[in-house]
């Protein structure tokens, strides 16, 4: 379990592919001495699991399932990524429960920068997605916590503060960038339940 709150950026160095799993090796110097193998780390809202670790790096195995669903098929050597570690039990929730599991993607079709501080940014995203979402709810974008702003059938908006867009890869995003979003836990249980009185 997550919070949405993005401790660092991390660089991809190194990626290899055998073509049935692929491992991603991430510079990581602020958290790497403290993450141990097997711990669950957050790569841009998804949960991973340490696989090697050192005192400035962190490898990770993914699937091509994995790959296919996130934005974690589109990085290359030299790629920030979003990293957050698992919370503790006695952690501080500044965000909200985030469990890591990516819903699908959406991709970034307008950015309102207000005076190169504050900026706006919009996102087409899927229907099945967006009957999960609603204006003052949460949602983790690239596994940032964030607050909904504008919620359409077809399309949500977010506004993000300096801090957001110099801490976290948010801020180097461009028009048709695509990102992992997961929706709120307590809306998908909604969601389920209102399928289930069907089922009768």
């Amino acid at each position: 379990m997550f919070s949405g709150i993005v401790e660092t950026m991390g660089r991809v160095s190194k990626i290899t592919n055998d073509g049935t799993v692929c491992t991603l090796t991430i510079s990581a110097p602020q958290i790497a001495s403290e993450v141990a193998v097997s711990d669950s780390v957050a790569v841009n809202g998804c949960c991973l699991t340490v696989v090697k670790a050192s005192e400035t790096e962190l490898s990770f195995q993914a699937v091509p399932e994995t790959l296919q669903r996130t934005n974690l098929g589109d990085l290359q050597e030299g790629s920030p990524v979003n990293l957050e570690r698992a919370l503790a039990v006695n952690a501080r929730l500044g965000g909200h429960f985030v469990s890591g599991h990516v819903d699908g993607q959406a991709e970034l079709i307008r950015i309102d920068d207000h005076n190169g501080e504050c900026a706006d940014y919009y996102f087409r995203i899927d229907k099945s997605l967006a009957k999960n979402m609603a204006s003052k709810g949460s949602a983790a974008v690239d596994g940032v916590s964030l607050t909904l702003v504008r919620c359409e059938p077809e399309l949500f908006s977010v506004a993000l503060i300096p801090f957001t867009l110099a801490a976290t890869t948010l801020g180097a995003k461009k028009i048709g960038d695509k990102v992992n979003i997961e929706t709120d836990i307590l809306a998908k249980y909604v969601q389920r339940l209102f399928e289930a009185q069907e089922w009768d």
